[in-house]
């Protein structure tokens, strides 16, 4: 727990006071601009003598101390190499570690960073006398790979008339890839911005524009702006464009920025933002915490929105007119919850990385506060059960969340948690749901009154320190912290909820409970069982109360249980008793009396249904069992839409007439939410097809569709669209796309399906439609697209395949609608051109289904530049699946192509995000893809070549992982420096490569017990592969029965920090004391002889990347030191070994020799007197041992000495020495 004074980082000696930002010469063409930064530091030690700072991707011309003192300065950026050398480790969890290392150490909120400043000794006496110093930093950036985004359309005019902009992004805490700063999360001050642009753009930044000054000669304009609110470097942004400017009516604070031709589409999309700035107001009791408010939309967007202090950039693909009804909710919820991350998440930040889950989640609440409000509580629910699902399922599947990585030792995941740039983009999306989810829970335990008075305690103390100009330490108040959090609750309310924190913050996973009940006739009471599941990682034990709300015919009623151990049993006293004459109406939870037909239900049972948890109280998974007359009572009955979805999701396993009847029901009932009913139809569906053999009448949901739908002449003619009722709008979209899924006995769609949605394309009318009907056209083509069923295979002759001609005409006429459609959107684009989105979709299921040839051409012509971001992403998404369907090599290199070269940061996320979810080749698996070109690449993409955008290298990672886990590929090579156990066989085998021939005779002479082979079958004689040589394998296959000894150079490791628990071995020259106790095994009678050494830390050289162009001054230190020959012992069995290919078995120099089983009398006393003493005589021959080595190292060995003595080129920064990593392979 952290402490209860305000925040200050005790790790740094010096406290940020204000910093100025100056940005001059914009420059479109080369992508670049020049400025300077001036920091107010405050000592908070008279010794102060070092400032570190963050920058990358800037170049540094010039430092100075007051504008009197220029200073030298060092830059040393770990991350732009995680892993450095030219090691061949490839493994996973070496690189998270080294990368997790590097981070850390330039890691501002413990003091670090890139930039070393050693104060001259003129400013001594001021920072004696604790007096404030001004840093300026002179700086330039060029086209930078990340942070910031460069739009330059391509074309003919100004920029200003191509709509050429830029803007910054944040990575969390990355700003430091735009300008030099104190890249803490707590480390607010007040800002001073000045932006110089040509007299055609507009500057948009942070804070109160103060003022605009034009040059001279009228050609450039200077926009100076000021931040009084203390704010992290983090949230500091700013944009140039052309921008067009709109003044919102209703607010006169809140400004909008558009490219130009767009401001009728801002009218529009902006003009209910004032009644979210309202809302939050009069939900928190306080006002807007800043002076101004600005939404600039832009290009190319990082993320659909980002906030920033008084600022958020937003896509522009957000705007839309007063026709499109679907983009509608998205564009207003995602512009309510920028807003909403103005009060949390700007205004007022998180504390440390471990602290973020507070303002994200707090954030999301007051987000979804408001869709309740505006798009009411039916929405609100969906919006809420559908994140529940989303965390529960990435929970049981992928791995835990820890709200609070800093109070938890949990490290279930192959990547670090403890810090915002090594974490995977899919976890951190997941954990912002799941801080949503917690901080609603703490609503149902506490009160949503008391929660929200706990927001304006935490909001006024904000802002009254935020006035403080002079009092740093009350900045303090700004920073949200679990303990600060805690202390607001225990204030407003009275309440401890340390216990709720450590349950559902400090720990992963969520509770899993499946149950069922009896009725007892006898006694009236239900029965219940109730099981929790912590059998997977997933599950999390839970201890509190449980909720079990009962439907009776007297009433609904809730009782409430403690739950203790994994199986519990409860009763519950029904309060109704069996109404077998007497028919009455039964009042359910709102208060509403309805009629219910009992005719299904047990006659002596009062008992309708149950739900465990209805009001999702907890993060929980529940598999409930009841008979499905109550789902179906449920289903109907029931006015809670959770309760709704649960009953169709349990009726798709109960499919009889009475489930398709209520099914039915549903979609027909106007008074029913449409996504109930959306979810109702699908249900349908699966139940028809579950009962294909005994269907009697027209396929399901064509009357359904007709009835509602159809002409009053004539019902098989659509009627003119009118979407004026928005849920009917819904329906009308969904019904065909349930109905494309039906399937008859014979597996295929039924013809009348395919001919009503023929006609429903071909009769669309939207002439005296107010609103556009492009997504309900687009929904008909994604419902043609899911009538295609796999084509019948057929004999062909070699080089024909299926062409258009062999089309049937069911078949031939989707292909006609959907190349149609396809056309007149080229001609005639609709918004977001959905429809040219559903048709690509369309045309890659006809390929896979075997219809169409399978043309990659088609998608590729979509993937270039320029054009829409939607179209172009659903083109990769073709791309993508024809990867994994047709093995291309080509396409899959292109892919890393876009990934690593694509200008479209979001482009090159979602393509990663497309080959995780659809990978090229099953994981670890023999493939034509799987190559050591493409383990190579890809880790040189992590590696080094995405440094500065942190989201994508962790889903670069991510990529890694699915396709080879956490241990080393197996498609690479062997590695020569270990020795291969096979336990199956009890055969041991040590590459020969290590050893001089010499040696080898000195082994022989021993008995043999010392041998480097001991194969109980003869060994192939292969091929030393030299030091420098590649690490291609020598292809040579061995004789039916003959085994081989796999290679790879030393030198295809790198080195880093050393664990204990794993530390590599250190071989030092032989011991010729003799052995005074036989060995248990090879390699321990090996490491003997060889007098390796007790295991202790070796120290390794450090090789610092390269300072980037523009930096004038001196190279980081490098630290040298001694290295040492290392070597692991790896034991794989005989599967694991069959598992490796021909090609990955690298040949040994030396046949084996027979050789004797070592004695396994040896006891464990001797084993630690000699171990002791070997250790004694290490340290003592310890500085000499090089000297006893040299006359018998081999050439590998002389090069490793070469190293050690430091006349070879550094191998990188110290890392552990790690062997191939498998599952079939384990460390000894």
């Amino acid at each position: 727990m952290k402490s209860k004074d305000p925040k200050i980082d005790l790790t740094r000696q010096y406290r940020l006071a204000h910093q100025t930002l100056c940005i001059t010469g914009f420059n479109f063409n080369t992508k670049s601009y020049v400025g300077y930064t001036e920091l107010t530091i405050h000592p908070l030690r008279q010794d102060l003598r070092r400032i570190k700072l963050n920058c990358k991707q800037c170049k540094i011309y010039r430092v100075s101390v007051n504008d009197k003192w220029e200073i030298p300065f060092l830059y040393n950026d770990p991350t732009l190499e995680a892993v450095q050398g030219e090691g061949k480790t490839r493994n996973l969890d070496t690189y998270m570690n080294a990368y997790n290392d590097a981070v850390c150490s330039v890691d501002a909120s413990v003091g670090s960073g890139e930039i070393t400043l050693r104060l001259p000794n003129e400013a001594f006496p001021i920072v004696a006398e604790m007096q404030p110093i001004r840093l300026i930093l002179e700086f330039s950036l060029e086209e930078p790979s990340s942070g910031v985004q460069w739009v330059v359309p391509e074309g003919e005019g100004s920029l200003a008339e191509n709509s050429a902009h830029m803007f910054t992004y944040r990575l969390e805490n990355a700003a430091r890839l735009c300008f030099p700063c104190i890249d803490s999360f707590a480390e607010p001050c007040t800002w001073k911005l000045e932006f110089t642009v040509d007299c055609d753009m507009i500057a948009v930044s942070c804070g109160d524009l103060v003022d605009t000054v034009y040059t001279q000669d009228m050609r450039k304009k200077t926009y100076h702006y000021y931040l009084s609110t203390p704010t992290s470097a983090f949230n500091i942004a700013f944009a140039v464009g052309p921008f067009e400017v709109l003044v919102d009516p209703n607010m006169h604070e809140v400004t909008h920025f558009c490219l130009p031709h767009l401001k009728p589409l801002l009218q529009h999309t902006t003009a209910f933002l004032h009644e979210a700035f309202e809302f939050y107001e009069e939900l928190m009791s306080i006002r807007y915490p800043y002076s101004c408010y600005k939404q600039v939309f832009v290009d190319q967007t990082y993320d659909d929105a980002q906030s920033f202090a008084t600022l958020t950039f937003l896509s522009s693909n957000l705007l839309h007119s007063s026709r499109i009804i679907d983009q509608t909710y998205l564009s207003r919820s995602i512009m309510a919850e920028a807003i909403a991350r103005q009060f949390f998440g700007t205004f007022i930040t998180m504390d440390t990385w471990s602290d973020a889950w507070l303002p994200k989640g707090i954030s999301l609440y007051l987000a979804s506060l408001f869709v309740k409000r505006f798009f009411g509580t039916n929405e609100y629910r969906y919006h809420i059960y559908e994140e529940l699902q989303s965390v529960i399922d990435y929970e049981q599947n992928v791995c835990g969340i820890v709200l609070d990585p800093s109070s938890s030792l949990e490290h279930c995941t192959y990547f670090p948690i403890r810090h915002p740039h090594t974490i995977s983009p899919r976890y951190a999306q997941m954990m912002e749901k799941k801080a949503h989810l917690v901080i609603r829970m703490l609503e149902l335990r506490i009160g949503p009154e008391l929660l929200t008075q706990v927001f304006n305690k935490l909001l006024s103390l904000a802002t009254n320190a935020s006035t403080q100009k002079t009092n740093y330490d009350l900045w303090g108040h700004m920073l949200l912290s679990t303990s600060s959090f805690l202390r607001g609750i225990s204030t407003v309310t009275g309440k401890d909820v340390q216990v709720f924190i450590d349950q559902w913050v400090c720990q992963s996973g969520c509770p899993k409970f499946s149950g069922n009940f009896v009725f007892n006739r006898k006694r009236n009471v239900v029965e219940l069982e109730l099981k929790q599941d912590i059998s997977s990682p997933g599950d999390l034990k839970y201890v509190g109360p449980l909720t079990m709300t009962i439907q009776e015919l007297d009433g609904s009623f809730k009782h409430t249980f403690k739950i203790e151990e994994n199986k519990t049993k409860f009763e519950i006293t029904c309060h109704s008793k069996s109404r077998r004459q007497k028919k009455k109406k039964i009042p359910l939870m709102t208060g509403e009396e309805v009629d219910i037909d009992l005719s299904f239900m047990d006659a002596d049972s009062p008992v309708l249904w149950l739900r465990p948890d209805g009001n999702m109280e907890l993060l929980r998974k529940v598999v409930w069992e009841q008979p499905d007359f109550m789902w179906q009572y449920q289903l109907r009955h029931e006015r809670d839409i959770i309760a709704q979805l649960e009953a169709i999701n349990a009726l798709e396993g109960y499919p009889t007439p009475a489930t398709r009847m209520a099914l039915t029901d549903c979609i027909e009932n106007e008074q029913c939410f449409y996504r109930v009913r959306q979810s109702a139809a699908k249900c349908l569906a699966k139940v028809a097809n579950a009962m294909s053999i005994n269907w009697v009448g027209p396929p399901a949901m064509i009357q359904i569709f007709q009835k509602m739908f159809g002409s009053h002449a004539n019902k098989n003619i659509v009627r003119l669209n009118n979407f004026t009722h928005f849920q009917q709008y819904y329906i009308q979209k969904s019904i065909p796309v349930a109905m494309a899924s039906l399937r008859n006995v014979h597996n295929i769609c039924p013809p009348e399906v395919v001919r009503l949605i023929l006609d429903l394309v071909k009769y669309n009318d939207n002439g005296k439609n107010k609103f556009d009907d492009n997504y309900y056209k687009a929904s008909l083509i994604d419902s043609l697209a899911d009538t295609i069923t796999p084509a019948v295979a057929m004999l062909a002759l070699p080089g024909q395949g299926p062409s258009v001609n062999s089309l049937g005409s069911e078949t031939r006429a989707i292909v006609e609608e959907v190349v149609r459609s396809l056309n007149l959107e080229k001609l005639l684009p609709c918004y977001g051109l959905v429809v040219s989105i559903s048709c690509l979709k369309a045309l890659r299921k006809l390929q896979k289904f075997g219809h169409l040839p399978s043309d990659i051409s088609i998608f590729k012509a979509y993937t270039d530049k320029g054009i829409f971001k939607l179209l172009r992403l659903e083109a990769f998404k073709a791309v993508v699946d024809y990867v994994h369907v047709e093995e291309s090599e080509k396409e899959l290199q292109e892919l890393l192509d876009v990934v690593e070269y694509d200008p479209d940061p979001h482009i090159r996320h979602s393509v990663v995000r497309f080959l995780i979810e659809k990978p090229p080749f099953a994981r670890n698996k023999k493939h034509k893809l799987n190559t050591e070109y493409l383990v190579d690449r890809l880790w040189g993409l992590m590696n080094a070549k995405v440094s500065s955008d942190t989201r994508l290298r962790c889903d670069i990672a991510d990529l890694y992982y699915t396709l080879y886990g956490r241990h080393r590929p197996v498609c690479l090579p062997i590695p020569e420096n270990v020795m291969v156990l096979n336990l199956k066989k009890k055969t041991t085998q040590m590459n020969a490569s290590l050893l001089e021939a010499s040696e080898e005779e000195l082994l022989e002479d021993l008995g043999g017990r010392y041998s480097p082979y001991r194969e109980t079958s003869p060994v192939r004689s292969g091929i030393k592969r030299r030091a420098s040589s590649p690490l291609s394998p020598v292809q040579r296959p061995p004789p039916p029965g003959e085994s081989q000894s796999h290679q790879d150079d030393m030198s295809a490791f790198s080195f880093k920090d050393v664990n204990m628990d794993r530390a590599p071995l250190r071989l030092s020259s032989p011991d010729s004391s003799p052995l005074k106790s036989p060995p248990t095994g090879f390699a321990s009678e090996y490491m003997k002889f060889a007098g390796v050494s007790e295991i202790m830390p070796p120290m390794f050289e450090q090789k610092s990347p390269p300072i980037p162009a523009g930096l004038p001054l001196v190279s980081p230190p490098i630290m040298t030191s001694n290295i040492d020959i290392q070597e692991e012992v790896i034991i794989m069995d005989d599967d694991s070994r069959s598992s490796f290919t021909e090609s990955q078995r690298i040949k040994s120099e030396k046949s084996s020799q027979d050789s004797h089983h070592p004695d396994k009398h040896d006891s464990s006393s001797s084993k630690h007197h000699k171990k002791k003493k070997r250790k004694d005589k290490h340290k003592k021959h310890k500085k000499h041992k090089h000297k006893h080595d040299k006359h018998k190292l081999s050439d590998t060995d002389k090069k490793s000495e070469n190293i050690s003595s430091g006349t070879s080129t550094p191998v990188g920064t110290s890392q552990r020495l790690s062997p191939p990593s498998s599952p079939d392979f384990q460390v000894i």
